[in-house]
């Protein structure tokens, strides 16, 4: 398929997850950027007048809160953080309510953390709220709850938390709106003959050294979008980053217009169970395998077996999510592991006919079984 037929369709596409950045939403910090958010929910309530579902993913509460609480700098502290968030979220909602509301569009507000998505039951009932949400035709409005989150359950930005929420309503395309024009081969900043990137697949390995850092006000920069792109690909999402201050961007996307990166799935989507699996960002321990045990998972899509683990890392309860190691260190997969961290040290090398005699009873023969395994 041709390039301008992909965003041709991409423009088109159903569901769509629309997420904009602090420095943005805020105007570098100056305060929210009323004229700013004025266009686009103009131009978001003109697309869902054509039949597509949209969920907006907005930051900006604590650059929103700080500029209300008179602070210059963002605070380390997390308490400031949280009380910045609590203050600045106030503000946000009402904006973009008031915004929605001249178009005649209802908003709903949606503060997700980490444990939200990472426990199966409220995932699937955050899940099942958005779509009767969409249903309705009423625009979501998502941000992570700073104002109760701690360090341990953040997702770390709001470009993870968008395409985590692309996993859970199985979006088609997710768009990113940042100060930059897109994904540049170097950074245009330090070099202004560097090319922008047009059309990329996501899990094309070069990307991983052009992405560049965070700016002061928000917490990502290039390489948490590019990470954000290859968690929506597990679902098929394709990603589109572009310039927020570009005019009409949302419609011109739309109408598959050939502007900002392109960021496309390469793999066929993962189940929506396995979504769920590859979308945890906080395993609860390490598993390291030897190479054969490495090479059934990977390889061969079979289930983790103890006799294939050298060494055991954390302190996990059965049925939590814990990463499989190679003898690198380098991640090759993750799942929910069928005995606990203590009982996995004393069976890991061992032959699962060998577990009643070790532990004192008989529990699953895996350790990982493969419907509850994802590659990473």
């Amino acid at each position: 398929m041709s390039k301008p037929d992909r965003r041709h369709l991409l423009g088109r596409s159903r569901r769509w997850i629309v997420k904009i950045g602090s420095a943005l939403v805020t105007g570098d910090g100056s305060g929210l950027d009323f004229g700013m958010l004025d266009r686009w929910s103009r131009q978001m309530a003109h697309i869902t007048s054509h039949g597509r579902e949209l969920v907006l993913v907005s930051s900006g509460a604590v650059a929103e809160g700080m500029r209300r609480l008179g602070w210059e700098r963002r605070p380390h502290a997390l308490h400031r953080l949280q009380a910045a968030a609590a203050v600045g979220q106030m503000g946000v909602v009402q904006a973009w309510e008031s915004c929605f509301q001249r178009h005649g569009i209802h908003t709903a507000q949606i503060l997700l953390t980490h444990d939200d998505l990472s426990d199966r039951k409220r995932y699937l009932n955050a899940r099942t709220t958005l779509r009767t949400l969409l249903q309705l035709g009423t625009l979501p409005v998502v941000n992570e709850n700073d104002t109760v989150v701690t360090d341990e359950i953040r997702f770390g930005d709001n470009d993870t938390l968008a395409a985590l929420v692309a996993n859970l309503v199985e979006a088609e395309l997710l768009v990113i709106l940042t100060d930059q024009e897109g994904m540049y081969e170097r950074d245009p900043r330090r070099d202004s003959s560097a090319r922008l990137l047009r059309q990329v697949a996501a899990d094309d390995p070069r990307l991983d050294r052009m992405a560049g850092d965070s700016g002061a006000l928000g917490r990502g920069g290039m390489r948490t979008k590019l990470r954000a792109a290859r968690l929506a690909a597990r679902s098929g999402t394709a990603t589109i980053i572009a310039s927020g201050h570009a005019p009409e961007v949302l419609s011109r996307i739309a109408a598959g217009e050939d502007i900002g990166t392109l960021l496309l799935p390469t793999r066929a989507p993962l189940a929506a169970r396995k979504q769920w699996l590859a979308g945890q960002l906080q395993p609860a321990g390490q598993l390291h395998l030897d190479s054969g045990a490495v090479r059934a998972v990977r390889d061969q899509g079979r289930s983790l077996l103890a006799v294939g683990v050298t060494g055991v890392q954390g302190k996990f309860r059965r049925g939590e999510l814990v990463s499989c190691l190679d003898a690198d260190g380098n991640e090759v997969a993750r799942g929910l592991v069928n005995y606990s961290a203590a009982e996995t040290c004393s069976i890991k090398g061992l032959p699962s006919e060998r577990f009643e005699s070790v532990l004192g009873y008989l529990g699953e023969d895996e350790l990982i079984h493969r419907d509850n395994l994802v590659l990473v």
